[in-house]
């Protein structure tokens, strides 16, 4: 049977705004791709990310590209060498997963031989601000076991320090965004030691973290901004103990599942992680869970409405995703 992809752009309140080192935004706006077979239909979403070179209009035509493979029978397998890692394959890579699911009525899980994924506890961001703010962030949100503080440079071992007054029994990681540099590392790495924060993303930029080899921390340290794919492993091996792993820099859960399974066999902690965007964009990941030592797919809760139906969160412990929604 035929075999027909379209492509939506769909736009999503964020509750009040979403601020980090490089920008604040009021809106999610998403990419989802739909492949659709007689009556079934497959959906993939995804963000793209300018930090990446990426628009809406860029990943759409990126998609679009691919209409006569999919027509042609393209599996998520074929796309690793048809489409570069990204945004877009994320979403035409989940859409086809989707689609077998519901063509053969195996969950994606079973296919792709990962764990059963189960009820998980994800992080919680809170978004940079100042420290006062940001107190008053961590206090509304100390409830929450897991928190994700979004840092920004100059003033952070002050914005650290008060998220801690805000939330004194929370589990902290934070994320610096490659806002920190070579002369505020030691000091930043400090302040984090002295909140009893378990782990540190990305403080330096992409391309500048080689001295990450040569400084002593109590902390793990995750990459994200540098690191996408496989393909990356090997220049992080001595500077990151873990890897954020995002299906929009991976190119979908097909190179995410091999790529979780790859960092852990070279002894990297896995997180799992997101960028703001619905249910749809969060329930792919939700599979690799099982193995990641930090989960945070809080997307949805960051949302003012998200799409229906969605993924179950009950405070920060979400369900993961039923076959109404993906997968």
């Amino acid at each position: 049977m035929t075999r027909r992809l379209s492509v939506s752009v769909e736009r999503f309140p964020i509750a009040g705004a979403f601020t980090i080192a490089r920008g604040s935004r009021t809106e999610a706006v998403v990419v989802v791709a739909t492949v659709e077979e007689g009556e079934l239909r497959g959906r993939g979403e995804c963000v793209p990310y300018a930090r990446y070179g990426e628009t809406v209009e860029s990943v759409t035509a990126l998609i679009e590209e691919q209409a006569a493979a999919v027509t042609d029978g393209v599996s998520p397998r074929d796309l690793l060498e048809r489409m570069k890692p990204g945004a877009a394959r994320n979403a035409l890579d989940c859409a086809l997963w989707d689609l077998e699911a519901k063509r053969t009525g195996r969950p994606v899980w079973e296919m792709l031989s990962l764990d059963a994924p189960a009820p998980t506890t994800t992080a919680y961001t809170l978004s940079l601000g100042d420290p006062g703010g940001m107190e008053a962030a961590a206090r509304k949100a100390a409830h929450r076991p897991l928190l994700k503080v979004k840092l920004g440079g100059e003033g952070d071992p002050a914005r650290i320090a008060a998220v801690r007054r805000g939330a004194p029994d929370s589990r902290l990681i934070v994320d610096a965004n490659e806002a920190w540099r070579a002369e505020t590392i030691v000091e930043n790495l400090a302040a984090c030691a002295a909140a009893g924060v378990g782990l540190i993303e990305q403080p330096l930029p992409a391309g500048e973290d080689a001295l990450l080899e040569t400084i002593d921390r109590s902390i793990p340290i995750c990459a994200d901004e540098s690191l996408h794919d496989r393909a990356g492993l090997d220049a992080l091996a001595k500077r990151y103990d873990a890897i954020n792993i995002k299906l929009d820099k991976a190119g979908g859960l097909t190179e995410a599942a091999m790529l979780s399974a790859e960092a852990q066999s070279r002894g990297l902690a896995i997180m799992v992680g997101c960028m703001v965007g619905t249910s749809l964009a969060m329930a792919p990941a939700m599979l690799l869970a099982p193995r990641a030592a930090y989960v945070d797919l809080d997307g949805p809760l960051l949302l003012a409405r998200d799409r229906e139906p969605g993924l179950v969160y009950e405070g920060s412990l979400v369900h993961p995703p039923t076959r109404a929604l993906w997968g």
